[in-house]
């Protein structure tokens, strides 16, 4: 039976904690599903792992429905988040609904923004039309220019109090689940304690609601060095479903992330 946003919630309720990896097409999503992967997301992290970027900012929106389309044809169980890419939320709040309706026909359950405060009167037209959405706050890899490089956020104090802001003013806007990359461990736990609903962490901290990672990291074909977030876990016998089942059942009992991968 398919994982929906309701089971979703549940978990997250019942502190029942929540696997999320990327994938981006039907295999891959095959083996992820069979190996109890809770939510599988789309992202725009193709751009860089699939495609060869330096970035995901080339990602286009034609890419994003193929890639959520091939991964929809390999699920049974888990869970669809697709990215909305760049360029396509941060226009009219009418506008995203346009990009968001083709991912969702493309088979993704909800789609993630990024974006802290200034998303929330778009989160809101897509919450109030039926289209769930993950908030996603911190380092925003779309925004990467403009700071500079993918790099932690949320160290300087006000910038701290801005994302802890963001946090409340996207769930008061109807976001389904909180996505917080690369933020202080500390900031990470306060934004979480202060939400109802469900924080995903990424280089954040244990104490989110789940865990995201990008596959090729866990399963050995991303970059050398990792960053200091993810975790390689190709060293586990047993093939790609091996190394996933690792990396889930280390999120589930809390083993993952220690503070060697937090910031």
């Amino acid at each position: 039976m398919r994982i929906t946003l309701p089971d979703l919630l549940r978990m997250h309720a019942e502190h029942t904690p929540i696997v999320m990896l990327t994938c981006y097409d039907a295999s891959f999503a095959r083996a992820l599903d069979g190996a109890g992967i809770d939510v599988l997301l789309v992202g725009d992290s193709l751009g860089m792992v699939v495609q060869g970027h330096d970035s995901p900012n080339p990602v286009t929106i034609g890419d994003m429905a193929y890639h959520t389309q091939a991964v929809a044809r390999g699920v049974r169980r888990s869970f669809i988040l697709a990215d909305m890419p760049f360029g396509t939320s941060q226009i009219s709040p009418e506008d995203t609904f346009r990009h968001a309706v083709t991912l969702v026909q493309a088979g993704a359950q909800a789609v993630k923004i990024e974006g802290g405060s200034e998303m929330a009167r778009t989160v809101e037209f897509l919450a109030r039309r039926g289209i769930p959405v993950c908030a996603h706050i911190g380092m925003t890899p779309q925004s990467h220019h403009q700071f500079g490089g993918f790099r932690v956020q949320g160290r300087d104090p006000v910038v701290a109090q801005g994302l802890l802001q963001s946090a409340r003013d996207l769930e008061s806007a109807g976001a389904a689940v909180i996505l917080m990359e690369c933020i202080p461990r500390l900031l990470a736990e306060e934004i979480h304690a202060a939400l109802r609903v469900p924080t995903i962490g990424i280089g954040a901290s244990p104490a989110c609601s789940g865990q995201v990672l990008v596959l090729y990291d866990v399963i050995g074909l991303g970059p050398s060095p990792l960053p200091r977030l993810a975790k390689d876990y190709s060293t586990v016998a047993g093939g790609i479903g091996a190394m996933v089942s690792r990396f889930a059942e280390e999120v589930r009992n809390r083993s993952f992330p220690t503070a060697e991968h937090c910031y």
